[in-house]
C-alpha cells in the first residue's frame, strides 16, 4: 500500500510542513510511488501527492510552472527541486534524500553538542541551528578556487566532503583530506552557489596535529573576513583592504572537541547571496601554515539559478 499522502487542501498541506522535518511534494510518477515506498517515515520524511489542477493555490504558491516537479521541503522550506524531465539532477536529488533519510533514522531528533554523523550522512563537527539546514550541497564545486594552497596537501574539494576527517577517525588516510597554506599563513576561498542562499552559521573544522615541538605544524584560522556576492576570487591585497561583510576574531575557546569553530553569522547582512569569499587572515600561534579540513554552511537554498553565472552585486571596493 502506497505511503504517499494525498493532499486536499491547502490547509492540510501547511499542516503536513509543520508536522515532519522532510517533505517531498510532487504530482504522482512512479519513481515517486517507489521513493515514497522506500524512504517514508513517520513524522519525519513524507511524501506529499499534490494534484496541481485541484490544488492551484499550492502551485502557485510554489511557483509550480511545468510538470514533473519535486520540491523538497526540509523543516517546512523549500531547500531543492527539481523541474521538468532531468534524470541526472533527480538522481542526484534521490541520493541527497536516501542520505537524509538514513541521517534523520540514525540521529532521531537529537544532535549532539559536538559532532554529528550517520551511517550514509554527511558528518558535520557541530549541531544544525534549529530550523536550519545544512546548505553546502549549494556549493558550485567546479568554480570554487582557493588561493595559496599547498600542492602537497588536498584540492579545494576535500573541505566539501561529507566523510568525517580522516584526523578524528584513527590512523592516517592514503589521500590527504585536508588544505593548508602553502607561503605563508593566508588563505583566500572562493565559493559561487548554485542558487541564492540565506547563511546563518558557518563551520569550521581545523585539526592540526598536536606536536609542541615541530615547527613546521600548522595553526588553526583567528582572524576570517568574509565577503559575499562576488562574481569572482579576491587578491590577497583586495582582500586586505576592502570592507568585509563580516570580521570574524576566533580564540581557544572558539574550537569544540571535534575541531569545529560554530560561528553565528549577522543574518541580515547574509541574505540572497550568490557567491561567499572567506580570508583567512592569520592563524593562531607563531606558525607559518594554517590548515582547513571540513567547511559547512547552514542556512536556508533559494531558487536554483543557471550554472555558471553569477550576478555581480556589491562588486567595488568597499560594498
Amino acid at each position: 500500500m502506497s505511503k504517499t499522502v494525498e493532499i486536499s487542501s491547502p490547509s492540510q498541506f501547511s499542516e503536513v510542513l509543520q508536522s515532519s522535518k522532510l517533505v517531498v511534494a510532487n504530482s504522482v510518477t512512479p519513481i515517486f510511488e517507489q521513493l515514497s515506498n522506500a524512504l517514508s517515515r513517520p513524522n519525519q520524511v513524507t511524501f506529499a501527492q499534490v494534484n496541481t489542477e485541484q490544488q492551484k493555490e499550492v502551485a502557485q504558491a510554489y511557483r509550480v510552472t511545468s510538470l514533473p516537479t519535486f520540491i523538497i521541503f526540509r523543516n517546512g522550506k523549500v531547500a531543492d527541486r527539481v523541474q521538468g524531465a532531468d534524470p541526472l539532477k533527480l538522481q542526484s536529488v534521490v541520493k541527497k534524500l536516501t542520505d537524509e533519510v538514513a541521517n534523520i533514522s540514525g540521529n532521531g531528533s537529537q544532535a549532539s553538542a559536538s559532532g554529528s554523523a550517520s551511517s550514509g550522512g554527511t558528518w558535520r563537527g557541530a549541531a544544525l541551528p534549529r530550523s536550519y539546514s545544512d546548505i553546502t550541497s549549494q556549493i558550485e564545486q567546479q568554480r570554487c578556487e582557493l588561493l595559496n594552497v599547498d600542492p602537497d596537501t588536498g584540492s579545494v574539494r576535500v573541505l566539501f566532503e561529507g566523510a568525517k576527517p580522516s584526523a578524528l577517525s584513527g590512523g592516517k588516510s592514503a589521500a590527504k583530506d585536508w588544505v593548508e597554506s602553502d607561503t605563508d599563513e593566508q588563505l583566500l576561498l572562493f565559493m559561487p552557489f548554485q542558487s541564492m542562499v540565506k547563511l546563518h552559521t558557518l563551520q569550521i573544522t581545523s585539526l592540526p596535529p598536536s606536536d609542541d615541538d615541530d615547527e613546521d605544524v600548522p595553526m588553526r584560522p583567528r582572524t576570517l573576513k568574509l565577503f559575499t556576492n562576488r562574481s569572482h576570487n579576491l587578491g590577497f591585497d583586495e582582500a586586505e583592504d576592502f570592507s568585509a561583510t563580516q570580521e570574524i576574531e576566533l580564540s581557544e575557546d572558539s574550537w569544540n572537541a571535534d575541531g569545529t569553530a560554530n560561528i553565528p553569522l549577522r543574518f541580515v547582512k547574509f541574505q540572497n547571496i550568490s557567491s561567499l569569499v572567506i580570508f583567512v587572515v592569520d592563524g593562531d600561534g607563531d606558525g607559518e601554515k594554517t590548515r582547513l579540513d571540513r567547511v559547512r554552511l547552514i542556512g536556508e537554498a533559494g531558487e536554483k539559478r543557471e550554472m555558471g553565472k553569477l550576478e555581480k552585486i556589491g562588486d567595488e571596493p568597499g560594498e
